[in-house]
């Protein structure tokens, strides 16, 4: 019943942000984020201390005031991609400028596949959909919604440019597939994890426990690894950086997973510094100290789960 209910609410809410404006429905996203932020007092405390552990130079108000505007920016994100579900292609190329374009082109010509990587960060999902339009589908790695109805919503969207969606049942094998056929593949790297194959990098200053699948996958295969970050524009619009290829290190260096892992962390911080109020901050990124990054994503044994 939990579930049907908020389907119904969410798809309301679909279904009214059809005839606005995407400046509006951005305005509404402040205005919703602004009531969470008064509201939701747990995540609220989560983002507040990632935030002063993050920049102990600034003061509480400074921090507050940082705090809200995460809020109010992914108050936005949720009912732009909502409205952004609706557009149709030409409206998808409209609402988007690119910078990078030719980095993107020139890895494809490599023929080895490319990762494309961000994190919670900016327009991420408007990002990878828009990107099916301008050079080709890719592939998204993600893990499902517990809401069934809410899931089958949000994969419509994900895939309406014709990109696919790759979970964790098969992931490995799939994702050596796509490189092998020269496709793209997108994949957040600023989630916690608690598999064995992790690896600790620093995140502001702080080990965070990070996914080896990217760095394990692009030293194996040669594919290019390319950042990604898609920020707000006036309007209701969005710029789409393709960032320069992350070097990779020798993959002869003993420690070259995390080594790679640690360079793509940094960009991805790079970002987050320059727009803090757009990274998820009411996350739990950083929950334990680790090992010191000795693990590592396994390719050599077939189909990972």
């Amino acid at each position: 019943m939990k579930h049907w209910v908020e389907y119904v609410l969410v798809r309301g809410v679909d279904l009214s942000l059809r005839i606005l404006p995407m400046a509006v429905v951005r305005r509404c996203g402040v205005w919703l984020g602004r009531v969470a932020y008064r509201l939701d007092h747990s995540h609220r405390r989560t983002a507040l201390d990632n935030v002063a552990r993050a920049f102990p130079g600034r003061s509480e108000l400074e921090c507050q005031n940082l705090a809200r505007g995460v809020f109010e920016h992914f108050g936005s994100v949720l009912l732009e991609l909502l409205r952004f579900g609706g557009y149709s292609a030409e409206q998808v190329l409209a609402a988007v400028e690119i910078e990078g374009a030719e980095r993107v082109d020139a890895a494809y010509q490599q023929g080895r596949g490319v990762f494309f990587f961000t994190g919670h960060f900016g327009y991420w999902e408007m990002h990878a959909i828009a990107h099916a339009l301008r050079f080709h589908p890719v592939s998204v790695l993600a893990r499902p919604l517990d809401n069934p109805r809410l899931h089958g919503m949000l994969e419509r969207t994900r895939t309406m440019t014709g990109n696919t969606v790759i979970y964790r049942q098969g992931a490995v094998r799939r994702m050596l597939q796509e490189l092998a056929n020269n496709r793209g593949i997108a994949v957040l790297i600023d989630q916690h994890l608690h598999t064995p194959d992790v690896v600790y990098v620093d995140f502001f200053q702080r080990p965070a426990a990070t996914t080896s699948a990217l760095a394990a996958l692009a030293l194996r295969t040669g594919a290019a690894v390319i950042p990604v970050f898609a920020l707000p524009l006036p309007g209701g619009r969005y710029r789409l950086v393709y960032e320069h290829p992350v070097t990779p290190p020798n993959a002869e260096s003993p420690d070259a997973i995390r080594e790679f892992t640690q360079r793509c962390t940094d960009v991805l911080e790079m970002y987050v510094r320059r727009h803090p109020e757009q990274w998820l901050w009411m996350h739990r990124r950083w929950r334990d100290v680790g090992t010191g990054g000795r693990g590592s994503f396994k390719v050599d044994s077939g189909d990972q789960e």
